[in-house]
């Protein structure tokens, strides 16, 4: 992997990861547009980790006195720390037993390609939701949020689509499923992190230790940035109009995926 590369693929990272757009969908769109092939899925990890910091400096506070209440058994912390586990059981059993079924799926843009039309129309779905909800979801509605996460992980599916609609669908207040979206990111990054780490010699050796650490770089500030425009767009009610670009990106990905064969 050139430095060049490595830019395009953090910038595409930190923009993607958090915008409703299916960070995993660009980077295997690039990867086949680009020539910028990857060992396995450690590089995207690494880059999902380095998102990972600038949901720390965003949300960080808000985690870090979740964290403490939990431990102190305020009873509002131990309910949305419990709502948040609800959520993340769907996502988590998916990459412990479907692990091997991802990685293939990144090799297709025939999968990016419906990924991407799958969350045009996740988006799309929340047009007449306005601005206003609950702070925190039901159990129920917990739930229904971790079932569409777990369909994030497939490329073209963005995570911040899926749970960000379904949170909307429950009932939640726009800034609030933005919110529990972020937070339930926590973990599950962090995770993915700690399983795709006893790969790292090796990867690394192979794409560059300089150009992957200039991506991350990359991919953390420019995370930071792409969270608080999609917090923006959400108070503003302006979540669905990311839909079109979605729409947009996965027609032209099954177009390049049929005439590529």
């Amino acid at each position: 992997m050139t430095l060049w590369q490595g830019i395009l693929l953090g910038l595409v990272q930190g923009l993607t990861e958090f915008l409703p757009v299916s960070s995993d969908g660009h980077l295997a769109v690039i990867g086949h547009v680009a020539g910028v092939h990857t060992p396995g899925v450690f590089v995207e990890v690494a880059l999902h980790v380095a998102t990972l910091g600038s949901i720390l400096v965003v949300y960080g506070r808000r985690f870090w006195r979740l964290v403490v209440g939990v431990l102190r058994r305020q009873p509002d912390a131990l309910r949305y720390a419990g709502l948040l586990i609800i959520g993340m059981i769907p996502a988590g059993l998916v990459g412990i037993f479907l692990e091997h079924l991802i990685e293939r799926a990144f090799q297709s843009l025939w999968a990016a390609g419906v990924g991407f039309l799958v969350t045009a129309a996740c988006l799309w779905s929340t047009r007449h939701r306005g601005p206003e909800g609950a702070s925190q979801p039901s159990p129920r509605g917990a739930l229904i949020i971790g079932l569409a996460q777990a369909f994030a992980p497939l490329p073209g599916v963005s995570r911040s689509a899926t749970t960000i609609s379904s949170g909307l669908w429950v009932g939640l207040g726009a800034v609030a499923a933005a919110d529990f979206s972020f937070l339930m990111a926590i973990p599950l990054i962090a995770g993915a992190g700690l399983v795709e780490a006893r790969h790292a010699s090796a990867d690394i050796a192979q794409v560059g230790a300089v150009p992957l650490l200039v991506g991350c770089i990359v991919a953390f500030l420019s995370g930071v940035f792409a969270i608080r425009f999609l917090v923006a767009m959400l108070r503003r009610g302006r979540f669905y109009q990311f839909a079109p670009y979605c729409l947009a990106i996965g027609l032209f990905t099954l177009a390049y995926a049929l005439w590529h064969g």
